[in-house]
């Protein structure tokens, strides 16, 4: 086993929060990796609130290494974050989406992890989209703003290391969440990891990346991935009333950036009209022709606009 920093053993562990979704291959995964690298001391499932049928599924993984952290309510991304933390033991903690999955082996990806920790408190390893498009048409829009704003090499994504994290596949040292915790006030999705790492950044903990990414496997329908990216912005636009420092936010997030540019302007006025007048048509026009990303683009700020108007009147 390896040696940490201080010269104790090294250990690590896989943190997945779930709600009805079929994790069981990729947990499968890490069973051969438990013997063949032993900084790898478990994975944990956090199960948030899932149906019957599949928290008895999860009960199936089950082992003295596997084990389920149950809510039996869904109590959001933050809070069963945080009992996942809570429950574990290891001295780096690798936090995982649900819909995540393995390039290649289990072995490879905790290996890749144990060579490139070298001290450092928050590593991001990535994400990757599969190189063929969905066959689904209504599933394009998502796998091409995935390909086009989330699949980056970890030089590109270093160049601005808040702004490209993500809790997606991401290592912490467990001594971070002696400074912060994830923002259990954040109930619905959205901006969840740009508010972690603004805080990361005010807690003056910096942010590695690497290359060692997982597929996005969960590639949403064009009206759900719609509806999710409203309730991120709905919860972005609400953070940024909360922020104590809103210049250091909005350099976390591109969109508040974008926002400010148009603001000094005055060309948020023209947006917000622009969503109050054509928001409906345009999410109908994204359903029929979903590669037209700049169009989604133009969506968001737009919606965005029109929430900033909301809040300051």
């Amino acid at each position: 086993m390896l040696l940490g920093k201080i010269g104790y053993e090294m250990t690590i562990s896989i943190l997945i929060p779930v709600n009805n979704y079929d994790i069981f291959a990729f947990v499968s995964s890490f069973r051969d990796a438990f013997d063949s690298i032993p900084e790898l001391v478990e994975v944990l499932i956090g199960d948030d609130g899932s149906s019957e049928e599949y928290s008895n599924r999860y009960k199936t993984l089950e082992d003295n290494r596997i084990k389920i952290i149950r809510s039996a309510n869904n109590i959001g991304r933050a809070a069963i974050r945080n009992k996942l933390i809570d429950a574990s033991k290891g001295e780096y903690l690798i936090f995982v989406d649900q819909d995540a999955m393995l390039p290649g082996t289990a072995d490879e990806y905790i290996k890749k992890w144990v060579a490139e920790i070298n001290g450092s408190s928050v590593v991001y390893g990535g994400a990757r989209y599969r190189e063929v498009p969905p066959t689904d048409p209504d599933k394009i829009l998502r796998w091409k703003y995935g390909v086009k704003y989330e699949q980056k090499s970890s030089a590109e994504r270093s160049k601005n290391p808040c702004r490209n994290f993500s809790t997606f596949n991401v290592l912490f040292n467990r001594s971070v969440f002696d400074k912060l915790r994830f923002n259990e006030d954040l109930k619905q999705y959205g901006y969840e990891d740009k508010f972690l790492a603004y805080q990361l950044k005010k807690a003056g903990i910096e942010i590695k990346h690497i290359d060692n990414a997982l597929y996005h496997e969960g590639v949403e329908g064009n009206q759900e991935f719609i509806d999710k990216t409203k309730q991120g912005i709905e919860n972005l636009s609400k953070l940024f009333d909360t922020v104590t420092d809103k210049k250091v936010f909005a350099e976390n997030v591109q969109l508040i950036a974008i926002y400010n540019r148009l603001w000094k302007f005055g060309l948020n006025y023209p947006l917000r009209l622009l969503y109050l007048r054509y928001g409906e048509r345009i999410e109908l026009r994204l359903n029929k022709s979903p590669s037209r990303i700049w169009l989604f683009r133009l969506y968001k700020i737009s919606m965005f606009c029109m929430l900033r108007y909301l809040a300051n009147n």
